[in-house]
């Protein structure tokens, strides 16, 4: 029996103890066998509707928990079903609503996720393509000079750095 059964049973055998404690009360010259009867009956049934009352609550709270550890793991595969029509079946229905709203958010990252990734690939091929490009034209530019200074027998020197009598003027 779970922490919860148990509070919830203790407090209903508590209230039968003190109804038994009212009835034992009562005058004892007239309690008789139909009296100890009905004492013991009524004990059996305290603990038994303390127990069944527990279980009812505790089965569903147990489902509603099992679902909610799951569902923190990331498994949005099931939905609880819990028929009591009370409170606790309106929880399961929020936790099914929150379940069914996270696989949708889930969902959307990962197609926003995998638009991006196209993007991104589509604009990296692009960029190569343009540096290919380049590369090619520097490489086409540069034999193109040096076949037009060794036409012209020109010797290539590096450009000089400017001088400060150059930026003073």
């Amino acid at each position: 029996m779970s922490s919860f059964s148990k509070k919830i049973s203790i407090q209903i055998i508590l209230a039968g103890i003190f109804i038994i404690g009212a009835f034992w009360a009562l005058d004892y010259s007239q309690k008789g066998i139909w009296f100890y009867f009905v004492i013991i009956m009524l004990t059996v049934f305290i603990f038994s509707f303390g127990y069944v009352l527990g279980q009812r609550i505790k089965v569903p709270i147990e489902k509603i928990l099992k679902r909610a550890e799951r569902l923190s793991n990331g498994d949005f595969s099931e939905t609880i079903r819990i028929e009591t029509k009370d409170e606790l079946s309106d929880l399961a229905n929020v936790l099914n609503k929150i379940t069914e709203d996270l696989k949708k958010a889930q969902e959307n990252q990962k197609n926003i996720d995998s638009s991006i990734d196209m993007k991104v690939r589509a604009k990296t091929y692009e960029l190569e393509e343009t540096i290919k490009a380049l590369e090619q034209k520097v490489k086409n530019r540069t034999a193109e000079l040096e076949r037009l200074v060794k036409g012209k027998n020109l010797k290539i020197t590096p450009p000089q750095k400017p001088t400060d009598k150059d930026n003073n003027n």
